[in-house]
C-alpha cells in the first residue's frame, strides 16, 4: 500500500516521523523531499496523489490553515481509490482541534490521536489501521 502524508509545513518534522515508521512496518510512503528544486511542486503532488492507496492527513491548528492540506483532503474525497482511506491523525488530543475549524468529513471519521509521537505504541495505532483498510 502506499500511503500519501498531507500536513501543514510546520508539521514537517512529525511527518518525517511518520514516514520513517510507516516505512519500517513495510508501507511505502510518499514524501515531500521527493520534489527537487526546479520540480512543479503541484505536479509532484497531484502524481503522488495519484498513485497512492491512502492519505493520512496530520491534523492540527497548522494544518486547519493550510490550502494544500484543504485541497488534498478534497482529492481525497472526490477519488474512488481512497474510498474508505482518508485516515485523520490529530496531533495531540482531538479536543484541542477547533471543532468550528474542522473538515465536516474529519469530524466524522474515525481518527487516531497521537498525543505522544515519540512513543511506539501512538504510531503503531496508524499502521494499525492503515492494515485494516482494504
Amino acid at each position: 500500500m502506499k500511503v500519501f502524508i498531507s500536513h501543514a509545513s510546520e508539521d514537517k518534522d512529525l511527518a518525517r516521523t511518520l514516514s520513517r515508521f510507516l516505512r519500517d512496518a513495510g508501507l511505502e510512503v510518499w514524501s515531500a523531499e521527493e520534489i527537487m528544486p526546479g520540480d512543479n511542486w503541484a505536479q509532484k503532488v497531484s502524481q503522488a496523489l495519484n498513485a497512492s492507496d491512502a492519505m493520512v492527513v496530520l491534523v492540527s491548528t497548522a494544518a486547519l490553515n493550510s490550502d494544500w492540506v484543504r485541497r488534498e483532503i478534497e482529492f481525497a474525497l472526490g477519488a474512488e481509490a481512497y474510498r474508505k482511506r482518508l485516515v485523520p491523525v490529530f496531533v495531540g488530543s482531538r479536543d484541542t482541534i477547533p471543532q468550528d475549524r474542522l473538515p465536516w468529513i474529519l469530524r466524522r471519521l474515525n481518527g487516531v490521536e497521537l498525543t505522544d509521537p515519540t512513543k511506539e505504541e501512538n504510531l503503531q495505532q496508524i499502521v494499525h489501521t492503515l492494515s485494516t483498510i482494504h
